[in-house]
């Protein structure tokens, strides 16, 4: 099983639940995932961060950081920046990945900063978050880190609900692409492929 398979299965059986469920948008629902449980698990945030780095390199290769809306992001960031310095330690001159949390609102002492962490104006960063639905918490992300001055070049999404996240968090992020290494439909399916179903 490779590292993207084992992610699936952890958050098809830690993180996904069939029920009755209010959303924080407000719509419905017959299941629910918190994909918390997954990405603050030791193994699963270790293949968070494993999957997530590798599609930087495909797709992003010049990121210079990554980085989301608290608390969503926050283990999200730690394993993909962790997983960029474990993988340079065994390929030597590959950069490294910083990364950096967004408050949802600026810091009311100290500096007052909203983008916590690394920052750099005019730097080449992903934004990250754990599940899209409509896209509402990554476009407050996307929204500080453009305030910062720093250059959106990709969002990567855990897992996209299909909801129409896609497309507002594009429109945000004005064009910048958006890549989800799951979607509901596949943990879902996962789900149900369980051998003893997680109630």
């Amino acid at each position: 099983m490779n590292d993207r398979e084992a992610l699936l299965n952890l958050i098809a059986t830690l993180s996904f639940r069939l029920g009755d469920f209010t959303l924080s948008s407000g719509a419905k629902s017959d299941y629910y995932i918190d994909c918390r449980i997954t990405t603050l698990h030791a193994e699963g945030g270790r293949l968070t961060g494993l999957v997530l780095y590798d599609l930087i390199r495909q797709h992003f290769p010049q990121a210079e950081a990554v980085g989301g809306l608290t608390m969503g992001a926050d283990p999200v960031v730690s394993n993909t920046a962790s997983a960029s310095a474990w993988y340079a330690k065994d390929h030597p001159g590959t950069p490294l990945l910083n990364g950096f949390l967004v408050r949802k609102q600026p810091k009311g002492h100290g500096a007052g900063r909203q983008v916590e962490g690394f920052l750099k104006s005019g730097a080449k960063v992903v934004v990250v978050d754990d599940v899209c639905t409509t896209g509402g918490s990554t476009i407050t992300a996307i929204e500080a880190v453009k305030a910062a001055g720093m250059d959106i070049i990709g969002i990567l999404c855990l897992v996209d609900r299909e909801q129409g996240g896609r497309a507002n968090i594009e429109a945000a992020a004005e064009g910048a692409p958006f890549i989800s290494a799951f979607t509901a439909n596949d943990v879902r399916a996962a789900h149900i492929a369980l051998p003893i179903q997680k109630q």
